[in-house]
């Protein structure tokens, strides 16, 4: 029943072949078009996250103060498990730097701490590890190609809308000369 637009049939006007080929493309595409962006996007996600673990570098710090005993409320109202901590460390260079970063609540001025740095010695945000960064990057691939997906898919949608309009205008052609020899022979 689904392939009828393709099987020889006197009934079968022209827009139903386009129809045909309207639905055809538009799967093809879906499937194609968003399997290709899902893996462009996650290798790209993945590259970007690569980099990024590429140029941080884990350095040891100390505690310059008593780190504060309570947690701190985050945005969503939520407690946090570490606190804000002053730091000091020495970068590849050999100069000092100091900073705030996290830190376990009433940890005592002295407490070896990891800090992670840029190649400048300035505080980064710690990278994610590969198995967060792949799980990041799948995530990415699979919005990307479900977005693509369903964009194609709605072009598609609106190709077969239109195409139904420019039909049901062709149907009340015809009719428009059809109809009122129907009519003549009705009544008579």
């Amino acid at each position: 029943m689904r392939l009828w637009r393709w099987r020889s049939n006197p009934l079968r006007r022209r827009s139903d072949r386009v129809e045909a080929w309207i639905v055809l493309l538009t799967w093809v595409l879906v499937v194609l078009g968003g399997a290709i962006a899902g893996l462009v996007a996650a290798g790209a996600a993945d590259r970007a996250l690569a980099a990024q673990r590429a140029k941080a570098h884990a350095v040891s710090a100390v505690l310059t103060e008593r780190a504060p005993k309570s947690s701190q409320a985050t945005t969503d109202g939520s407690r946090s498990d570490t606190v804000l901590a002053r730091v000091r460390w020495t970068a590849p260079g050999g100069s000092t730097h100091t900073g705030r970063t996290e830190a376990e609540p009433g940890a005592a001025a002295g407490t070896r701490v990891t800090v992670w740095t840029d190649r400048t010695g300035e505080l980064v945000d710690a990278p994610l590890n590969p198995a967060e960064a792949t799980i990041q990057a799948a995530a990415t691939g699979v919005l990307a190609g479900t977005g693509t997906g369903a964009a194609v898919w709605t072009v598609g949608r609106l190709a077969r809308v239109r195409l139904d309009r420019r039909r049901l205008a062709e149907w009340d052609m015809e009719w428009e000369r059809v109809g009122p020899q129907w009519r003549k022979r009705m009544t008579g």
